[in-house]
């Protein structure tokens, strides 16, 4: 939190009698009329919590707290995280771990291939579900007894159990804690803040997708960032641009074709449009062998990139030096990325995807978030 000067925790846009976000009467006095932040005070956690504390103690050995968020849905926060995740952990000496706290819309168990896993309650906490021997999970998708069963809580309930997940899951000495948020500013938002306060948070990667639309919920996030004190790592502008091999197989197991006409045509049209377009097809790539044998480059690498959501005002790029936060870089729309994600896997293990655009451009941001924090 940012103070104004009068009282402790009182964010820089709080009206001029502010009570402080921890006090009993935040978000309920008089005074919190008309607050922007008042809901979010009346809904957080008061006064001096004894668990905070605790959850301090319990991650007293987790070097480096990361926040993964975003301001809008469906820009591949989650996707990013495990790939930050998996990519951190490709280091056999770094010891990571992710945290799971989208409560409506847990999606690690899937991201990880651990649909199914269980979580082992002991005396000492909550036991993660180990991925590989230095990469540990924890999520609400592990503890519903069906994974199609939806979560209707109330923000003091998920609350609540953001707190216990950093309270009791044992995590032991871990390089990284990668936190997993769901979109928005909501009570998640502010109440993870709140509980790791005592403990540090070494910063927060913001994920967006070029469009305006987009980038319009991002600044929201970053000025919370800014509301709440937390520092900003970077931001990532995923979808960027869609890279597809035009050559190989892609890893969500296609061949891209190429065709003329209307997509929309009758069952005779479309049988003629097909061959048309598979002889189309092959003459764009007699083209790029061609090309590549004159080269000595390999087919197998060529792609086609476009512009999906079009940067209609600067894109990522120029917002990060609006706002003067770091710029990590860009990730293309891959269907090795897509394909990542439905297996589980990482895009980091030797043998399961190619090393194309996606693949760089992901190891690349993996490799600024240590720098960032001072691991590189």
């Amino acid at each position: 939190m940012t103070t104004n000067g009068t009282a402790p925790d009182v964010p820089a846009d709080a009206n001029e009698s502010c009570p402080g976000t921890n006090a009993e009467a935040a978000g309920r006095a008089a005074a919190c009329a008309g607050c922007p932040n008042q809901q979010a005070c009346a809904t957080a956690p008061k006064g001096v919590d004894p668990d905070v504390v605790a959850v301090a103690e319990r991650l007293r050995d987790v070097k480096h707290k990361i926040l993964v968020l975003s301001g809008k849905g469906g820009v591949g926060k989650s996707t990013f995280a495990s790939q930050l995740a998996y990519g951190l952990a490709a280091h056999s000496e770094t010891d990571v771990g992710l945290l799971d706290i989208d409560i409506c819309g847990p999606s690690a168990p899937i991201m990880f291939h651990q649909q199914g896993a269980d979580v082992h309650k002991s005396n000492s906490g909550w036991q993660p579900v180990y991925v590989t021997e230095n990469l540990a999970v924890m999520s609400i998708g592990f503890l519903l007894p069906n994974p199609d069963d939806a979560v209707v809580w109330r923000g003091p309930r998920k609350n609540g159990l953001i707190k216990q997940f950093l309270k009791d899951t044992e995590w032991g000495a871990l390089d990284f804690l990668v936190v997993d948020a769901p979109p928005g500013t909501s009570d998640e938002h502010l109440s993870i803040v709140q509980y790791l306060k005592h403990a540090g948070i070494t910063g927060a990667l913001i994920i967006t997708t070029p469009q305006e639309v987009a980038m319009a919920d991002v600044r929201k996030e970053l000025s919370f960032c800014k509301k709440v004190n937390v520092p900003v790592i970077g931001v990532v502008e995923n979808m960027s641009g869609f890279a597809a091999p035009v050559y190989r197989a892609s890893a969500g197991g296609g061949t891209p074709r190429f065709a003329t006409g209307n997509t929309t045509d009758t069952s005779k049209e479309n049988d003629e449009r097909t061959d048309s377009s598979e002889s189309l097809t092959q003459k764009i790539r007699a083209v790029i062998e061609a090309h590549c044998f004159e080269t000595g480059a390999d087919p197998n690498t060529a792609f086609l990139e476009t512009d999906v959501f079009a940067p209609t005002r600067g894109g990522a790029e120029k917002m990060c030096a609006d706002f003067s936060v770091p710029f990590l870089g860009r990730v293309p729309l891959d269907p090795a990325i897509a394909a990542a994600a439905e297996r589980g896997a990482s895009l980091f293990d030797e043998d399961s995807f190619e090393k194309g655009a996606a693949f760089a451009a992901v190891r690349a941001v993996v490799n600024r978030v240590r720098a960032a924090v001072g691991e590189a």
